[in-house]
């Protein structure tokens, strides 16, 4: 089968596309998927570079990603902070169709359209090391023709989008909700989003939306309509006074932050939370080190969480609202499978709004 394989950590070329990479076969309880599309997403360039090494301390730019990062250590560059073995196929945000069902597994699913939840179950039904599996890094993901997954990992979908409309879904839409849950936004609350351009950031706009809240998104001014459309109250410069211009906008402090960005705007959107107020993250493109006052935290009550693993049952929610037509796919654009470094040369440049995927046809 053709794929896309990752050979090692450093550059774009560590990415080999292959035309005779052996297609798998499902074991017990798995289904074999034809991918359809697959969308990129931040753990593949970063999983890549090494950037999830403690010994890297700068944010992912458009030299660092193309080149990899030279202080990494691959002993804890995984996402999970230890090793990673290659060669492997990224990938983790797959939709296609099931061609092969495997023991145990209803054989009338073959033909089933399916999107992928990316958070697998561990052996044993347990947390695997204090964190589960995660499609596309400890298991082949879907940069190829045919990847393998658990059964119960296969999620049908009905819908008229494209594979690569859904492809724009799982990982930034199942990052974001959990992001959003961390913080129990209520209906009535204003909420500030930070990186909200991003599939991540403009997937939360939606989903905080949907929730009823006021959303004041942080982007760049060219980007400002789209995220209105999206749902956005206010954009936000994000090149401004960040605390005062959010709290301008809100006509005073918020009572929701979600960060996707880290890097310098840690401690100005801290300061515009209200007391009691919540914080979550959930990436730091902009820089993994930043400045911390702990009398923020103590003397404003404030609630910090880190959102990563996404609780069970959370993408067939995604689906349900995807197939009522309550949440709109940012297709940014698309290319095909071959040219998977030059996607991902694209999605460093962050100048595009939602998802680039990459497509089988």
């Amino acid at each position: 089968m053709r794929a896309v394989v990752l050979t090692g950590h450093g550059g774009l070329d560590k990415l080999e596309y292959r035309t005779d990479w052996p297609a798998p076969r499902p074991g017990a309880g798995e289904v074999l998927i034809r991918v359809g599309a697959c969308g990129l997403n931040n753990t593949d360039v970063n999983t890549r570079t090494a950037w999830y090494s403690g010994t890297v301390t700068e944010g992912v730019t458009e030299s660092s990603g193309a080149g990899g990062f030279a202080s990494a250590d691959a002993a804890t560059a995984s996402w999970r902070g230890d090793a990673l073995r290659f060669p492997c196929i990224q990938g983790a945000d797959a939709a296609g169709t099931i061609a092969a069902a495997g023991e145990g597994v209803d054989p009338a699913r073959v033909g089933e359209r399916v999107l992928v939840d990316p958070w697998l179950p561990a052996p044993g039904g347990g947390p695997d090391n204090g964190v589960f599996p995660y499609f596309g890094s400890e298991r082949d993901g879907g940069y190829a023709d045919y990847a393998t997954v658990p059964g119960e990992n296969a999620i049908p979908v009905d819908s008229p989008l494209s594979d690569a409309e859904l492809a724009t879904f799982p990982c930034a839409y199942g990052t974001a909700e959990n992001l959003v849950a961390r913080t129990g936004l209520r209906p009535g609350e204003t909420v500030v989003i930070l990186g909200a351009s991003g599939g991540v950031g403009s997937a939360a706009v939606q989903l905080c939306r949907l929730r009823g809240a006021r959303v004041l998104a942080v982007s760049v001014p060219a980007k400002a309509e789209l995220l209105k459309s999206l749902g956005a109250d206010e954009v936000i410069d994000r090149g401004g006074d960040l605390e005062a211009d959010v709290r301008h906008a809100a006509g005073g402090p918020v009572d929701v932050a979600l960060d996707v960005a880290g890097g310098a705007l840690f401690m100005r959107v801290l300061r515009a939370l209200r007391q009691g107020g919540r914080y979550s993250s959930c990436g730091a493109i902009a820089g993994p080190l930043v400045e911390f006052d702990l009398r923020l935290l103590i003397y404003k009550d404030l609630q910090l969480t880190g959102a990563t693993i996404v609780p069970p049952g959370t993408m067939r929610r995604i689906v349900r609202l995807i197939e009522r037509s309550q949440l709109r796919p940012l297709l940014a654009r698309t290319y095909p499978l071959a040219e998977l470094a030059q996607a991902q040369r694209e999605f460093m440049k962050k100048s595009h709004v939602g998802n680039i995927v990459v497509t089988m046809d």
